[in-house]
């Protein structure tokens, strides 16, 4: 019999769902998207890490030009850019185009390296998800939508997404919010 209270009801997982994010012998379809999404982060970070005008004291000048370009997309009968985050892109990024800069190319980086090692697979998924949602606040197609779909699915799959990757130990090791792994367990007697 299940276990309720008189305040929640556990509704179980359906099959399919348990099967797609909650089975290892699915771990090579995640792998795959992790690995793919993945090397589009990187290479896009990398390309602005080693580039100019992203990293360092004279960052931001690249940004503020994708920046106006943004913008410049608020205006009209059919905005692509809504007027709260054109607001947001003229009064805070721009103003801070530097430190942006550098948390863009290396939050790329860091999200991309994340996927590909399957290391926090669920934390990188999210991480590329928020970037790909401010690219397309910012009125870049491109393939952000594509990338935000399987950004997505990863979250949902965050569970076994990093088995063929460094996830199948860390989670172990570190643990989960809820449940302590053997390196917190070990030091907490209670746990």
């Amino acid at each position: 019999m299940e276990k309720t209270s008189r305040y929640a009801v556990e509704i179980p997982e359906p099959p399919l769902s348990k099967l797609l994010f909650g089975d290892s012998r699915l771990g090579w379809l995640w792998f795959v998207a992790r690995v793919y999404v993945g090397y589009q982060w990187l290479s896009a970070g990398w390309e602005k890490v080693t580039g100019s005008g992203w990293i360092g004291t004279g960052a931001g000048g690249p940004l503020k030009g994708f920046l106006a370009g943004a913008i410049a997309q608020q205006g009209g009968p059919h905005p692509n850019v809504a007027s709260w985050y054109a607001w947001f892109l003229a009064n805070i990024v721009a103003s801070h185009a530097g430190i942006f800069a550098n948390i863009v190319a290396l939050g790329e980086v860091a999200a991309g390296a994340g996927l590909i090692l399957g290391a926090f697979t669920g934390i990188a998924a999210f991480a590329g998800a928020f970037m790909n949602l401010n690219y397309l606040f910012a009125g870049a197609v491109s393939t952000n939508p594509i990338l935000l779909a399987i950004e997505l699915f990863l979250i949902l799959a965050w569970r076994n997404a990093g088995w063929l990757g460094l996830d199948r130990w860390l989670l172990p090791w570190l643990g989960v919010p809820w449940k302590p792994g053997r390196v917190f367990a070990a030091n907490n007697p209670s746990a």
